[in-house]
């Protein structure tokens, strides 16, 4: 117990109402606190991620974000969570803040409701057998249509579109298959963060008339069962249909939640031609649901 008090808000990312897109709590001046104390936090929450704010060196703010069971370098819905929650708070002056995070410079950019992130150029991993994707979320390889590849734009996320949505529906996690597709990727992927990972479903068929791709994030305990809008695999996933020709435009609307009854939708923009991808722009909306104090 540290008896100290620390302001939180509360934050809905990738919509602009309540109880939609991907909930963040956002913990100010909280940035020095131990990992297990923010594990701790998140876990009180029931939420995927929470981020914790502190003084930077090197930019406007320090960001760390939280699994319930590790620190990851970087997450975006939380990354829009948080510059949202900043900005409710005042202290944000101007359209432009920069995020110190670890896996480098977020720049982030704000205009009519929106924050829009700048991710890193992606990085592209191997190639990884669909069958063993396909086992992790109860689907057959052939309902695995393009092949499914390691890709990081600030987070690393295994890629796999999905045949249409009545597939990606179908999806259930198979911890068993998981364990095994972790044990395959090791050398891929550093020990911390492929602990952390799961595959990410996306098709080329959004929810709305206006969405271009639906996604689905199906996670493992200790985490809750599913992520409502995933910001970081939505960049590397963008990078990933970019540089396979699987998009018409760069400049696209991504959608997810939709089925847990959390719809959201990210703006997003491929920076660069599909063979020399200089960064991801991936832009949302978001609502203060709750503001208040965090007692330790």
């Amino acid at each position: 117990m540290t008896g100290r008090s620390l302001p939180l808000d509360w934050v809905d990312a990738f919509t602009d109402r309540p109880f939609g897109g991907n909930g963040c709590a956002v913990v100010h001046d909280g940035g020095a606190l131990p990992p297990e104390t923010c594990m701790a936090v998140v876990r009180e929450t029931s939420l995927v991620e929470c981020t914790f704010v502190g003084p930077s060196d090197v930019a406007d703010v320090r960001v760390r974000y939280f699994l319930a069971g590790q620190e990851i370098p970087f997450a975006g819905h939380p990354t829009i969570a948080t510059v949202a929650s900043l900005v409710h708070r005042g202290l944000v002056s101007g359209d432009r803040i920069t995020l110190e995070t670890g896996a480098g410079l977020v720049p982030c950019t704000l205009g009519e409701g929106w924050v829009t992130m700048t991710q890193a150029a992606p990085g592209f991993g191997p190639e990884v057998d669909p069958a063993l994707v396909a086992a992790v979320v109860g689907l057959e390889a052939s309902d695995i249509i393009e092949p499914p590849q390691v890709v990081s734009t600030g987070l690393p996320f295994c890629v796999a579109v999905v045949r249409d949505r009545a597939t990606i529906r179908r999806a259930r996690m198979n911890p068993e298959a998981l364990a095994t597709f972790r044990a395959a990727l090791a050398e891929a992927v550093p020990g911390a963060l492929n602990s952390a990972m799961e595959p990410y479903l996306v098709t080329l068929e959004g929810a709305s008339a206006a969405g271009s791709t639906f996604a689905r994030l199906i996670l493992a305990p200790p985490n809750p069962p599913e992520d409502p809008f995933t910001g970081s695999a939505t960049g590397a996933a963008a990078a990933y249909l970019w540089s396979r020709g699987l998009l018409a435009d760069p400049v696209y609307l991504a959608e997810q939640g939709h089925d847990m009854g959390r719809p959201g939708q990210a703006r997003v923009e491929v920076l660069g031609p599909p063979d020399a991808i200089t960064g991801v722009r991936v832009g949302g909306q978001a609502h203060v649901l709750m503001s208040g104090e965090l007692r330790l």
